[in-house]
């Protein structure tokens, strides 16, 4: 129950980050605050890479974070924490997320040779994310006696 509400915790974390992010991607919101003389925020959130399948990529995260919020605090629940669909549904979200983070980290530091550091705060938030479904992946299986579930 910890586990899933660190996981509910860093997702809300996320949840925030993105809006932001969203927010200048719309231009609801002026600048980015990235501290003193870094453009590569911008840069970033202006490439042609900011959008991924016609949304902003912050809209993705958007969405993304706001499904693991809900599942997290979904599998706290006494209804339906024993249900394992909770957590295979974190787990489906923990790689995809972690497999979409990767690939936008490497177009950073490959592609645009430029980090955001919002971006590579989000980056850090899906890796421990993804850290603490793995983590339960090993206690499910110490739960269930070595047997796959």
């Amino acid at each position: 129950m910890r586990r899933r509400m660190a996981i509910a915790v860093l997702a809300l974390i996320g949840l925030f980050i993105s809006l932001y992010l969203l927010f200048y991607h719309l231009g609801w919101y002026g600048g980015l605050v990235c501290g003193s003389g870094a453009h590569a925020c911008e840069y970033v959130q202006t490439s042609r890479y900011a959008r991924f399948l016609g949304w902003p990529v912050p809209g993705w995260g958007v969405a993304w974070y706001a499904s693991v919020f809900g599942i997290a605090l979904l599998g706290v629940q006494p209804t339906f924490g024993d249900h394992p669909w909770t957590g295979r549904l974190l787990s489906l979200l923990a790689v995809g997320g972690l497999a979409f983070t990767i690939y936008l980290t490497s177009v950073e530091l490959f592609v645009l040779r430029a980090v955001c550091r919002w971006c590579v705060g989000s980056a850090a938030i899906t890796t421990a994310i993804f850290a603490l479904v793995a983590w339960g992946w090993g206690k499910e299986r110490e739960a269930s006696g070595g047997r796959e579930a």
